[in-house]
């Protein structure tokens, strides 16, 4: 799940301080899930706003859709008929879908009303917390299922570094060390032996710094 986090409201209310009429556009999706861009989210910043231009002796009009979701353009089609009368569109999505409203409304302002954070989940009520660094070379089947290159602050590979003490990390005492995370789930698994083999070097040419990546279906693209 993608993990967002609401921008500062005045700062929100800067990006729009020009536009007398804006269509606030919130998702159905991650950050829904993470309560910071659902429908109630996408309300209530309208109302805020509402009430800042009114102190300010700037009256703004406000409308709301909640998309399906941001990052399919199919569920986007229904804002046809609400942009066209926007001055501008702020998205409470995460940053694909301010980049989709965009490349489909050219010629709108389109501004993001959150900061895209981390891709994880939930570990409780209210924590989110990172657990994938989208570097698409999955290495989990040789650690335990916990991921190094995330949950490690170092993003070390073949074991822990020598900061790491009580099996907690050097940075904080409250963040654990992954690798005696990864220690302790392979040994409770009886699978510790699987730890000394020599890894092979990780394949870095899949993450983001070969450019813009893209995943391919060929047996669902269009004919």
């Amino acid at each position: 799940m993608i993990i967002a986090r609401q921008k500062n409201i005045k700062d929100i209310a800067a990006m729009v301080e020009d536009c007398e009429k804006v269509l606030l556009v919130g998702c159905a999706g991650c950050v829904t899930v993470c309560l910071s861009g659902g429908e109630k989210e996408t309300e209530i910043l309208a109302s805020a706003l509402r009430i800042m231009r009114k102190l300010a002796g700037k009256p703004l009009a406000t409308s709301t859709y909640i998309a399906t979701r941001q990052c399919d353009p199919e569920f986007l089609s229904p804002l046809d008929g609400l942009v066209g009368e926007a001055d501008a569109v702020i998205s409470l999505a995460c940053g694909v879908g301010v980049q989709y409203l965009a490349e489909k409304y050219p010629d709108k302002w389109v501004v993001p009303a959150q900061d895209t954070l981390f891709a994880g989940g939930a570990t409780e009520h209210g924590r989110w917390d990172e657990k994938c660094g989208l570097c698409g070379d999955c290495i989990l089947h040789r650690t335990g299922g916990i991921c190094p290159v995330i949950r490690c602050a170092k993003s070390i590979l073949n074991g822990p570094c020598g900061g790491s003490q009580h099996g907690r990390c050097e940075i904080d005492k409250d963040v654990a060390c992954a690798w005696q995370l990864i220690y302790d789930r392979m040994k409770a698994l009886g699978r510790l032996q699987d730890l000394t083999a020599v890894q092979p070097l990780k394949d870095w040419s899949k993450a983001r710094d070969g450019g813009p990546r893209k995943a391919l279906r060929e047996d669902l693209m269009a004919r």
